[in-house]
């Protein structure tokens, strides 16, 4: 009985120690994977604190960009406000302007039509003045060579000289455009 509860005791110690060993294989082998799932796992947190970091910066970037994004559009806005008050005002100018020409193109023509009707009427006292002249001076070379050969000169061989000045002006919307003179001399005995 002795010799079965002394093998019985080795096959316990023997069991027991290899069981003892497996369990030590067991939790080495726990231990390493434990040791390298918590690198793992630091690495993990590594990994997570850099992409948090990228991920802040990434949003401050995106909130700097909006803002800018933001003041680009208030100032293209108002820069547009601005052009269209100009571009308003140059239309007014422009109307305003049309305006004054159209009324110094009319100021212009009254203007000119009293031109041309002065320019009809001088004409027609020229014309009346001219006709008066030329029955004027008929009787006056009459006077003048009977009245002053006759009592201005006593002598026979006197002569009595007189000058006839025709004068003729051309106008042509107030221009004069040709003008001639012509003087005859007549003698008388």
């Amino acid at each position: 009985y002795e010799t079965i509860a002394t093998q019985n005791v080795q096959e316990a110690e023997e069991w027991y120690k290899s069981k003892f060993t497996d369990l030590t294989d067991a939790v080495n082998r726990s231990n390493e994977t434990l040791r390298q799932a918590k690198q793992d796992l630091n690495e993990s947190r590594m990994h997570i604190q850099a992409l948090t970091c990228d991920l802040e910066g990434l949003r401050g970037t995106n909130d700097s960009l909006l803002r800018q994004l933001q003041e680009a559009e208030e100032q293209f806005s108002a820069e547009s406000a601005g052009y269209h008050d100009a571009v308003g005002s140059l239309e007014h100018e422009i109307h305003h302007m049309k305006e004054e020409m159209a009324r110094h193109l009319r100021e212009y023509q009254d203007l000119l039509n009293v031109k041309m009707a002065l320019d009809i009427e001088i004409a027609t006292y020229r014309k009346l003045l001219e006709g008066e002249e030329s029955r004027i001076a008929i009787p006056i070379q009459s006077f003048a060579s009977l009245s002053f050969r006759d009592y201005a000169y006593n002598t026979p061989d006197a002569q009595t000289r007189k000058t006839v000045l025709i004068k003729t002006i051309e106008t042509q919307d107030g221009e004069v455009v040709n003008e001639s003179r012509k003087e005859q001399n007549e003698r008388d005995h």
